[in-house]
């Protein structure tokens, strides 16, 4: 019989992400977030490629990228609400780290695999936010797949993108539960 770590299963079926608009500083220090990130980067990479990275972003830097938003959404000829939405998800945000999917080349490792990955580092990174008593959000918008946002404003190679942003700060309020899926109807049972 396996040994049950109770409080981890009981954090993984209670978690809750915060939403971004609730978070406020302070956010993680480089000390704080260290952990945080040395647990998401535990996070099976399929060949030990690593095909992903992180980039923090500080307050500074969001406020330069909210500003980039803007003015490539303009470009782009987005609606206000667009811009105003994408702007003010990096402008206040207290601290977001992008997790940059960095696929390399393998004969082994199809891209895919390397891209779920990355997918799988931000949830590692927003659960191990929240168990260790952060707010935390995964978001990502047009923004993580426009390449002259992702060039000029992140530095990133043409085979890269954002997975995700994942925004930490204090959370100000819980929010609700939210329905979950029902698990009998999105399971099937193959026994031959």
């Amino acid at each position: 019989m396996p040994k049950i770590n109770t409080a981890v299963i009981d954090f993984l079926q209670t978690r809750r992400s915060r939403p971004a608009k609730t978070l406020a500083q302070p956010a993680p220090t480089k000390g704080e977030l260290k952990p945080i990130l040395t647990a998401a980067a535990r996070t099976p990479d399929h060949g030990k490629l690593e095909p992903w990275r992180f980039i923090v972003l500080e307050p500074a830097a969001l406020a330069r990228l909210a500003d980039l938003a803007r003015t490539r959404g303009v470009e782009l000829q987005l609606e206000p609400e667009k811009l105003t939405k994408i702007s003010d998800m990096f402008l206040k945000a207290p601290l977001s780290v992008a997790v940059i999917a960095s696929p390399k080349p393998s004969e082994k490792i199809p891209e895919i695999e390397q891209t779920l990955s990355a997918g799988a580092v931000c949830l590692a990174l927003l659960n191990a936010a929240l168990a260790s008593g952060w707010g935390a959000n995964w978001l990502t918008g047009w923004t993580a797949f426009d390449r002259p946002f992702l060039t000029e404003g992140l530095g990133l190679g043409p085979n890269e993108f954002v997975a995700g942003f994942i925004h930490l700060g204090t959370e100000t309020s819980t929010p609700p539960d939210r329905p979950r899926p029902d698990i009998t109807a999105i399971t099937s049972w193959v026994s031959t």
